[in-house]
């Protein structure tokens, strides 16, 4: 919502496109900041309305299409007091289009797009308006946001207000634990947190999970290569067992027997541009710019959403009140798939990881601070010796300033190894910055 009002109150204010998976709440919050910082709100939904798609072919003329909006749909639409909402806007290039015409020939107007699948109909190279609109990625409820729907205020303002790297009391450690499980099990996707939240109803969020994954299966068909659905549905379902391997790099003989790279690599991309899941690269060292470094052709995946991870993977959520089993479960691949999304929404380039064979070392990830490069070791117990930390240090001693662990253990500093609890993950820029 803040990130929106910076938009409304730009003076280089362009016509905005909320990118986000399919059910994150990009149409609830576009609606929700019209109501409460606009006169009056504008709502054309292309799927609803594919009529409405026939205005955009004709012409050009923004005020002229504008016209016919207004007059189809009942809606008066005033410059700077409305805001206008296009929505589903994935399969109209047209409407995608326009907006370089509505940035440059009438940027009085406050426009903002929303799509499920955006970043595919992005992705292709049509006349796409390049540098005529303001980007925003909406992504799934941060652990944070997850203590704020479950009235948890004075956990996050205890987070928030941590600014010594010392030792969490218990009185705040032990429910933060109890709650990042739950976490764990609900996932960030707003129907499944609000099920759990508002009714402590576990078979309502299971549902929900359910449902989201499905309406992500039929999105499947919407390749526009159809022998392509079957390969995007086998990539999607193998991504649990991908992460239940020791070594995460994704292996797609695991998809299918004999599966070869050129098969499923367009299938797999299709994925990655949805926004469903998160590639990850591998980097061969710690330099900038990171592209530089990058092996191609070693990756991990994981998806968008540890909840959305749980629920495919079908843990069920018992497992919830065995002690950590939430966190060891298949090698720690939920820990692994929560630290990756709040890295993810908290710094610009995406992260990448570290290995080498023989002997075998793997740093999880790699992140980018600024100008600097931080590798970063998961651990999803209380165990926590790292020799590929220590590996890393002794290959790249100039390049380490700081050394960052997640674990089930309290926040220290242990020399030049920042330990940080897994459920303060989102704070970690602030507290890097604290650190140095």
């Amino acid at each position: 919502m803040n990130r929106l009002l910076a938009w409304k109150n730009s003076p280089y204010r362009k016509p905005l496109i909320l990118k986000g998976v399919r059910q994150v709440g990009k149409t609830w919050i576009l609606k929700e900041f019209g109501r409460r910082c606009y006169e009056n709100t504008a709502y054309f939904n292309f799927d609803e309305n594919e009529e409405y798609k026939q205005f955009f072919e004709t012409t050009k003329d923004v005020h002229r299409i504008l016209q016919n909006l207004m007059m189809a749909s009942g809606q008066k639409i005033v410059p700077e007091k409305t805001l206008i909402i296009f929505d589903e806007i994935q399969d109209c290039a047209k409407v995608i289009n326009t907006m370089k015409y509505f940035c440059e020939n009438a940027p009085q107007y406050h426009i903002a797009c929303a799509g499920s699948l955006l970043g595919i109909a992005l992705a292709k190279p049509s006349s796409f308006p390049v540098g005529k609109v303001n980007f925003m990625r909406i992504d799934p409820m941060t652990f944070t946001e997850f203590l704020l729907a479950n009235g948890d205020e004075n956990l996050v303002r205890f987070l928030e207000g941590a600014d010594t790297i010392e030792p969490i009391p218990d009185a705040f450690f032990n429910p933060l634990y109890e709650k990042l499980k739950m976490y764990y099990v609900t996932g960030g996707m707003p129907e499944p947190v609000l099920m759990w939240t508002q009714a402590q109803d576990v078979s309502a969020m299971q549902e929900a999970l359910s449902g989201i994954i499905g309406a992500y299966e039929r999105d499947f068909a919407k390749h526009p290569n159809i022998n392509e659905f079957p390969k995007i549905s086998m990539v999607w379902r193998s991504i649990p067992s991908q992460l239940a391997r020791e070594n995460k790099k994704f292996i797609y003989k695991v998809v299918k027997e004999g599966a070869r790279a050129r098969e499923y690599e367009d299938a797999l991309q299709w994925l990655v541009d949805a926004g469903l899941v998160h590639k990850i690269y591998r980097s061969t060292a710690p330099g900038l710019p990171v592209t530089a470094y990058d092996d191609l052709s070693a990756f991990k995946i994981y998806l968008a959403d540890v909840g959305l991870l749980r629920r495919l993977a079908q843990l069920a959520p018992t497992a919830f009140g065995e002690g950590n089993r939430l966190f060891t479960e298949f090698k720690g691949a939920l820990t692994e798939n929560f630290v990756l999304q709040t890295l993810t929404t908290q710094f610009e380039v995406v992260p990448r990881y570290w290995s080498r064979n023989n002997p075998p070392y793997e740093v999880d990830f790699l992140i980018q601070r600024e100008n600097d490069i931080f590798p970063v070791e998961v651990k999803s117990e209380a165990n926590i010796a790292s020799k590929s930390l220590r590996k890393y240090k002794e290959l790249f001693p100039d390049q380490v300033k700081l050394r960052i662990r997640f674990s089930l253990n309290n926040l220290k500093l242990d020399g030049d190894v920042l330990n940080i609890p897994l459920f303060m993950a989102d704070q970690t820029d602030r507290l890097i910055g604290l650190t140095l």
